[in-house]
């Protein structure tokens, strides 16, 4: 079906761009059961949260590691400079996030399906992202490189900070015990899911930065998943928490 490596490449950027469209919409119908929204009646099989999300994410570091060796870009020191950012954002979420979640979640609660869908979107996308900065990017006549680096950089490395730091609140709440309770502080003062508006900020910084069709699906795929999550999570909290939730 492919006769090269570049179709190949293509067809993956094309099948996510088209699949952000339906996955908004049925988001917008469906939420996802995980988290708060987690409901055992159509949840199936489950495993452990922080399995799940090492299960899921790592992709993001192992296909990554393999994909770069065989760029011609390899031995290029700006495309080891591009990819960092993208590796210390999968660092954190494949191995230190489910290490900090393994110590607050004792059930198997996360649905076993989710995360193996989780598990594929980031095989595809990996492979995407890491063979268009290891062998498709044109280093020698990017002139701007640096600029849009330089404010792609100062974005993702914003919003890291802000979905690590929620993060942060929400497993603090969780080892709290004693069921859910409204996040307060900062951004949770305005808004419902700053993890969430964090990620979409640093993947909108990875577009800048690699300025390819590869960096703009996965920012339009992630706002396609994320802002209906973001939405059910406002109104789960309205719903819960009624009068004393922020407005």
């Amino acid at each position: 079906m492919f006769s090269s490596d570049e179709n190949l490449f293509n067809f993956i950027v094309f099948f996510i761009l088209v699949m952000a469209f339906p996955t908004f919409i049925l988001c917008q119908f469906v939420t996802s059961s995980y988290g708060k929204h987690y409901t055992s009646a159509d949840s199936g099989t489950t495993i452990s949260p922080p399995i799940a999300w090492a299960f899921m994410e790592s992709p993001t570091l192992w296909l990554t590691f393999i994909v770069f060796r065989l760029g011609k870009n390899y031995t290029n020191p700006l495309a080891f400079i591009l990819i960092s950012p993208y590796l210390f954002h999968y660092i954190n979420r494949t191995i230190i996030y489910p290490l900090r979640l393994r110590s607050r979640s004792t059930k198997n609660n996360f649905p076993l399906n989710i995360a193996v869908t989780g598990f594929i979107f980031n095989l595809l996308n990996a492979y995407i992202q890491s063979r268009w900065v290891s062998h498709y990017a044109n280093y020698e006549e990017d002139e701007s490189f640096w600029v849009r680096f330089g404010i792609g950089l100062g974005l993702f490395g914003s919003g890291m900070l802000v979905n690590i730091w929620a993060d942060g609140v929400l497993l603090g709440l969780k080892s709290q015990g004693g069921g859910y309770k409204i996040p307060r502080g900062g951004l949770f003062d305005y808004v419902s899911s700053p993890n969430y508006l964090g990620e979409i900020m640093e993947w909108l910084g990875w577009a800048l930065m690699t300025w390819s069709w590869a960096g703009l699906v996965f920012f339009v795929y992630t706002c396609a998943n994320l802002v209906p999550r973001a939405v059910s999570n406002h109104k789960w909290y309205v719903e819960k928490f009624g009068e004393d939730y922020p407005k």
